[in-house]
């Protein structure tokens, strides 16, 4: 995992931990390092850590962040290649990056807020591997998906042009 995938991990736990329901934006985060810590971080400063085009960050940031998440410092860096914390199989790797990809998905897509707090469910789903295979069945039925978004959101009418299932 890279540096600026674990700030965004961070940001989605601490946003969960407030009662939010979605990530900490980079700018709530460096206001409330400002407010609970007495710390300066800039927003674009963050933003080029979880951007990647800045793949280190000072020593001084390193621990304002791990005491405002309460983490290791040690943990705000880039993983080595392969790096794991505990002996997993490979199903489990996938697992992890399932949630990561789905994470860093819901937040690409905070302008929508049904699709991205779906994402943020499914990352949290104990085994999300085997929630994109249930979803693979039900799109493979003809007329099911269709069926079960009616019965379960008949609020929600889909048109063929929103979604042909």
């Amino acid at each position: 995992m890279t540096l600026g995938e674990k700030i965004r991990y961070l940001r989605e736990v601490e946003g969960s931990l407030r009662g939010l329901g979605r990530p900490l934006t980079q700018l709530e985060l460096v206001r409330a390092i400002r407010k609970e810590k007495g710390k300066n971080i800039s927003q674009s400063y963050l933003s080029q850590i979880e951007g990647g085009s800045r793949p280190h960050m000072t020593q001084s940031t390193r621990a304002v962040l791990a005491k405002f998440f309460k983490v290791h410092p040690g943990f705000l860096v880039d993983d080595p290649e392969g790096y794991h914390t505990e002996l997993i199989s490979d199903l489990r790797t996938t697992e992890g990056q399932l949630d990561m990809w789905l994470l860093h998905g819901a937040e690409r897509f905070a302008s929508d807020p049904e699709v991205s707090g779906v994402m943020i469910k499914l990352a949290h789903e104990e085994d999300t591997r085997r929630c994109f295979l249930l979803l693979g069945a039900i799109l493979e039925t003809p007329g099911l998906a269709r069926r079960l978004l009616e019965t379960l959101k008949p609020q929600q009418r889909m048109t063929r042009e929103v979604c042909s299932l």
